[in-house]
Parts: structure tokens; sequence; C-alpha cells
């Protein structure tokens, strides 16, 4: 992903209401041309967003909702299209950038230390606005699978060897084939 995302789309979150705020990211043709020549997609025929943004604790932001888009990619093994459909769903936190829980805590020896089963750090933003469409973006790209195949294509098929049948007549033989005409000799 390069420095600019392909969605742009900045809340003000630091009046948000009692309830949460609501916002539906819908695309257009131009922006999912982006999106799939940012993500090296062939296409991105439909994508859209519904997220609800919260209070979490004092100052921060919780981020919850789903991504719904449908791609097409080229297949790993014939490059054939091959289309498919993501469901992704998203649930961060984000807290102001000079708040204290956005702190990495680091044991006594300096290290991090990282719990699997624990929540993730926070993430951070700056001033009074999050860039939802970024974030959406972000966890699109994590949805995409990276080794698409064509439908009914066995994972283990081999790619398309070239240059016919000419590796059966050059096949070096065996060691052991020679050594089986050592014990044959008189």
């Amino acid at each position: 992903m390069t420095d600019k995302p392909a969605l742009t789309y900045p809340v003000p979150v630091l009046n948000l209401p009692q309830k949460g705020l609501t916002v539906n990211i819908g695309t257009s043709e131009k922006e999912r041309a982006a999106l799939a020549a940012e993500h090296g997609l062939e296409a991105v025929n439909s994508f859209d967003a519904e997220l609800l943004l919260t209070r979490w604790k004092k100052n921060g932001i919780r981020l919850r909702g789903h991504i719904n888009a449908q791609i097409v990619q080229s297949c790993v093994v014939t490059l054939e299209p091959v289309g498919s459909k993501i469901a992704e769903e998203i649930d961060a936190v984000f807290v102001p950038e000079n708040s204290r829980l956005a702190r990495i805590q680091l044991d006594e020896s300096g290290e991090l230390l990282l719990d699997a089963e624990d929540a993730d750090i926070p993430e951070t933003f700056t001033g009074d606005k999050i860039d939802l469409g970024a974030i959406v973006e972000e966890f699109f790209e994590l949805a995409i699978d990276p080794y698409p195949r064509t439908l009914g294509l066995a994972p283990e098929t081999e790619p398309m060897v070239y240059g016919g049948g000419e590796e059966e007549e050059n096949k070096p033989d065996s060691p052991f084939a020679k050594l089986s005409e050592w014990r044959n000799k008189p």
C-alpha cells in the first residue's frame, strides 16, 4: 500500500453522540478502480462498509462494523479471473497519540511482551479526526486471499510445465540403475 490510501473518509470523533455514530461508506466506480489498482486486483465490483463509532474509556474511540466487497483476482496457477467475496468484521480501539494507553509497556529487561489472548494495543490518531476510509482499506487488504485459485483446481496442482515430452528422453539414469548393471556383469 502507498502512503495515500485509495479511500479517504475523515470523521470528527471528539464529540460523538452518547449512543455512538453510525457511518456507512459506499464507493464510486473511480474509488473501486483505485482500490483494484492499489491492491493488485483485476477489479473491485462492489465495496461498502457499515461502522459504529462509540466512546471507549475517557478519550478513546471504539470502532466496530463490517466490510462487504466483491473482487476479481488472477488465479495463481492458470491466470484466469477468479471472483471472490470479502466479508470482514472490524473491531478496533483508537486513542489520541498523547494518551498513556498508547504507550507500549516493556518488562524490566526492556522487552515487549505480547499475549496472543490479550486485546490488541490501541491504535493512535492525531487531531480530532479518524480517517475511516484508510482503516477499512487496511482491513480489506488483510482479507484478500494472497493465493487465489480457480474453483475445482486442487491445491496441489502443479503449474504448467513448458517443453513438452523431452523430459523423459533426456532424463539421466538413476544411480541405482547403474549399480544394478554392475552387479549383473560377469
